[in-house]
């Protein structure tokens, strides 16, 4: 912060004494300001803030000065990178000094902005705040969403893992970038922990001359040099589409394909293993509800991180997996582009966030983040070797198998083997109960330190 004010000339106007006015200013056009905000800084008798602001400031007056004869000196306080240091020096002015100050800030000051410092130095009651949209308000109108169900993470001053640890539990998000967290950082700590993203924007400049809204890959993001004062948005698989427990059907009543997702209620209830009939599925082509719960079971969902379903069919395994765990990225492989589509209309009716690949394993698995837990649903022995090669330290592989040679096989690599043998409840045309087996199903899982597998 400079050592004494710099003056600049303003149109005449009466002082006012011992109040702080925070105006929020769009990019820097202060010719947005709303009336109110005119009238504050005509009567100021210090206007402060940021360079960028305060030179439009002056840009500003200096054009107002030369059409009014009355115009008056008014000292300029600029910001530097101590916050702390300026907030007690506009707070000296306003309550020692008893002057009427203006701080010009970005957007809206209270989102992430300079009032939270000047709140500690001055009582609220001496504060009126006069904001403009914030910019991640701007920035999610620039790409055309809404961001009410977005989380807010800002990089100023904070640890980066702090923000990839909230950005790994939401579905869309915005990140308040800085010169030390510039956005290419943040693209790859998102890419170090093994995160994708169905959209991703770097939103700089907003509102002034030279704004720029660049939508990219999230690898480019990691890659390039951006304005470090940006904002970057990030929508995560599913957060493109109206998905969620209150998203209602996705197909009309009686029209057949999956029931729709249970409406948002306060008793929601922790559940897995759902009926095989809450999936639409090709000719019996899904793992049964009792295997399912079993697979989920042994799979030890973390919060956050990646998950494969591979050979994954209707998908009940990675529409289960992203209903229990919202935090992981989870993809379901599928070599038959019928089958890829079911499965996305699946995680559409069930309020999953799921990525569909349409391809055969192994080779559709290369360009996939390396998995913390992967399913094996089909594919065989060679796909379970390649999510072995694949999987992170202390990752775990489940695979289901028909045939006892590859689940003996499988057991070997991975350490723990269990018969399913189910007998589902059938009524007879009298009215009594029969039990109706279904085929036994080999579920493998590991590796494990402590193999369930007798020696």
């Amino acid at each position: 912060m400079p050592e004494g004010p710099i003056l600049s000339v303003v149109p005449g106007g009466a002082a006012g004494e011992g109040t702080l006015t925070v105006v929020g200013v769009l990019g820097d056009r202060l010719d947005a300001l709303s009336a109110e905000a005119r009238r504050a800084l005509a009567g100021a008798a210090f206007v402060a803030g940021g360079r960028r602001h305060l030179e439009a400031w002056r840009a500003w007056v200096d054009a107002a000065a030369g059409r009014d004869a009355g115009a008056r000196v008014v000292p300029v306080i600029e910001m530097g990178a101590d916050a702390q240091g300026f907030a007690h020096h506009v707070a000296h002015l306003v309550v020692e000094d008893r002057r009427d100050v203006v701080v010009l800030a970005s957007g809206d000051p209270g989102f992430f902005g300079i009032l939270r410092s000047l709140l500690q130095v001055v009582d609220r009651d001496r504060i009126r705040v006069l904001p403009a949209p914030s910019s991640v308000a701007v920035a999610f109108a620039r790409v055309g969403l809404p961001w009410d169900d977005a989380v807010v993470v800002s990089a100023h001053g904070r640890p980066l893992a702090d923000a990839v640890g909230a950005l790994r539990l939401a579905r869309k998000a915005a990140v308040l970038t800085s010169p030390e967290t510039p956005p290419q950082a943040v693209g790859r700590a998102l890419l170090d922990a093994g995160l994708t993203m169905d959209l991703v924007a770097v939103c700089s400049r907003l509102e002034s001359a030279d704004e720029e809204v660049i939508e990219l890959p999230l690898r480019e993001l990691a890659r390039g040099e951006f304005d470090p004062l940006s904002v970057v948005v990030l929508v995560g698989p599913g957060g493109l589409q109206a998905l969620g427990w209150d998203s209602g059907t996705s197909h009309p009543p009686g029209a057949g394909g999956p029931e729709p997702a249970p409406a948002p209620a306060a008793g929601r209830t922790l559940a897995w293993g759902l009926p095989d009939q809450r999936f639409d599925h090709r000719h019996g082509m899904v793992t049964k509800a009792e295997v399912r719960a079993v697979v989920l079971g042994k799979l030890a969902l973390p919060l956050v991180g990646v998950l494969w379903d591979v050979g994954a069919g209707s998908g009940s395994v990675a529409v289960e997996c992203s209903r229990l765990c919202p935090g992981l990225t989870v993809f379901a492989i599928e070599q038959r582009a019928e089958d890829a589509a079911r499965i996305a209309a699946n995680a559409a009716a069930l309020g999953a966030s799921v990525h569909v690949v349409t391809g055969t394993a192994p080779d559709a698995l290369e360009a996939l983040p390396d998995p913390d837990r992967v399913f094996v649903g089909g594919g065989g022995l060679e796909v379970l070797e390649a999510a072995l090669r694949r999987l992170r330290p202390e990752g775990r592989v489940v695979a289901s198998y028909a045939s006892v040679d590859r689940a003996a096989a499988a057991a070997e690599r991975l350490g723990s083997l269990v018969q399913l043998g189910v007998a589902r409840g059938e009524r007879l045309p009298d009215g009594t109960v029969r039990l109706a087996a279904e085929n036994p199903v080999f579920v493998c899982w590991g590796p494990t330190d402590e193999p369930d597998v007798a020696p």
